[in-house]
């Protein structure tokens, strides 16, 4: 018996030794947050650059040379909300907590009525809310569906009114559930429409986000499925087979095909309510450098080639692959609005809302939720692009919701989701603080 507890004691001893070591170990490969300075007058900046109403923008010819011997792992340990401490916002908006205490609150969705659909993704199940009271907060809320697959995307279809369906994109399926306006539960058991490439949570690759959006006039189905690996060469490699991809079915799941290639990770994609085009936030690849490559934000061609693994931001070359297809290089599109790069880039949405000034109308939203992987981190903010009314954009993004990394470098809250209420509100999910932020106009 003696043994028995002897031998036990010495394998805890060494198991708690191990986890000390990787303590140890990643701690010292991780820069504190502060550690690097912002290089004055240039296009890349840190957390410290940013803050409400600040417009940037980053072209091609601000790309620098690849420098491998930049990259880090500084990932930050998320800290609870400082008490004197809020998201920051443009003069004449204001911020509310819609609802807190939420495990994993991440892409957001808006049903007709109203009601919000959240992706609660790591609890595996899809959450609603509705309403607002007195103090701001959520009257009701609920699980609509459990027992899900990491959710992510969500859907109403057909649009307008009256949809029958919710469709919710797991990591390995989309699914849709029969569905009413007004629903607060699942009415019925979901179909499988489409299998998918699944799986993956790992630093630099294995992206697990499914995102679904329909064409304007409902005849068909995006899907974005991001890569298996950072940047891996996927010629004859059934890994990433279907993957960095935009796929296109019909509603029903038939007619499977690849309709735009080479976006690394499409977290978040919409259609224009505009011009009827899809767009997609797009997370770009790690490991050249801190001011490389940029994350983007993008209108998305049919058969069009966003130059990953081996291109990226037009013709410029991963020199970690080998430059074997000229025909892709030419034809490898320069995404609309750059982003700062590793800032990861996840959902974005069109404002369709009246609340807002009227130069909003139309403009996108994107939530950056920010780096694991730059020195100093940059992201954790929710930015605007202004289309100024014409469904194209110049390049240009401004600052919108900041404050989510205190002044001493602490990070609280990662923004991922963002939809407009139909009271013209902006609702943002934060998995960091698991929170969900609601932004109103009060006016200057």
């Amino acid at each position: 018996m003696f043994k028995v507890f002897k031998d036990r004691f010495i394998l805890a001893a060494i198991a708690l030794a191990v986890i000390a070591f990787c303590a140890s170990y990643v701690e010292t490969r991780r820069p504190q947050l502060a550690e690097a300075a912002d290089v004055p007058g240039s296009a890349f900046y840190g957390y410290r650059g940013e803050a409400p109403g600040t417009t940037h923008k980053i072209t091609v010819a601000d790309l620098p040379a690849p420098k491998p011997s930049e990259s880090v792992d500084n990932g930050q340990d998320v800290i609870p909300r400082p008490s004197n401490t809020w998201p920051q916002v443009p003069p004449g908006f204001k911020v509310e907590l819609y609802a807190s205490d939420i495990k994993s609150p991440r892409l957001i969705r808006t049903a007709p009525n109203g009601d919000y659909f959240v992706a609660d993704s790591y609890a595996n199940q899809v959450l609603v809310f509705r309403g607002v009271d007195s103090s701001g907060k959520a009257q009701q809320s609920g699980v609509f569906a459990n027992g899900l697959k990491q959710p992510f995307g969500i859907a109403f279809y057909p649009a307008g009114p009256d949809p029958q369906w919710i469709y919710i994109a797991d990591t390995d399926a989309v699914l849709r559930f029969p569905y009413r306006v007004g629903d607060l539960k699942a009415r019925g058991e979901p179909q499988k429409i489409a299998d998918l490439s699944g799986g993956g949570r790992l630093r630099g690759g294995g992206h697990w986000t499914r995102d679904v959006a329909f064409s304007k006039d409902g005849k068909k189905m995006f899907v974005s499925v991001g890569s298996r690996s950072n940047a891996d060469d996927t010629d004859n490699n059934e890994a990433e087979y279907h993957r960095a991809n935009v796929l296109e079915f019909n509603p029903d799941g038939s007619g499977e095909r690849v309709y735009a290639s080479g976006i690394r990770n499409a977290v978040g994609i919409a259609v224009s309510p505009q011009t009827g085009e899809l767009w997609g936030s797009v997370n770009e690849r790690d490991g050249l450098g801190n001011n490389l490559v940029p994350d983007y934000i993008t209108h998305i061609q049919d058969n069009g080639f966003y130059g990953w693994p081996w291109y990226y931001i037009g013709k410029h070359q991963d020199p970690r692959l080998e430059d074997k297809h000229p025909d892709l290089r030419a034809r490898t599109i320069i995404p609309d609005v750059l982003i700062q790069p590793h800032s990861a880039s996840l959902q974005m949405t069109f404002y369709n809302g009246k609340q807002f000034p009227a130069e909003y109308l139309g403009d996108i939203f994107a939530s950056e939720h920010g780096s694991w992987n730059r020195n100093p981190p940059v992201g954790f903010v929710v930015i605007r692009v202004p289309l100024k009314g014409t469904g194209h954009s110049t390049g240009e993004y401004q600052d919108f919701m900041t404050g989510f990394v205190t002044k001493d470098g602490k990070v609280w809250g990662r923004p991922v989701g963002v939809a407009t209420g139909n009271d013209g509100s902006l609702v943002v999910t934060d998995d960091g603080s698991g929170s969900l932020w609601r932004v109103t106009y009060k006016g200057n």
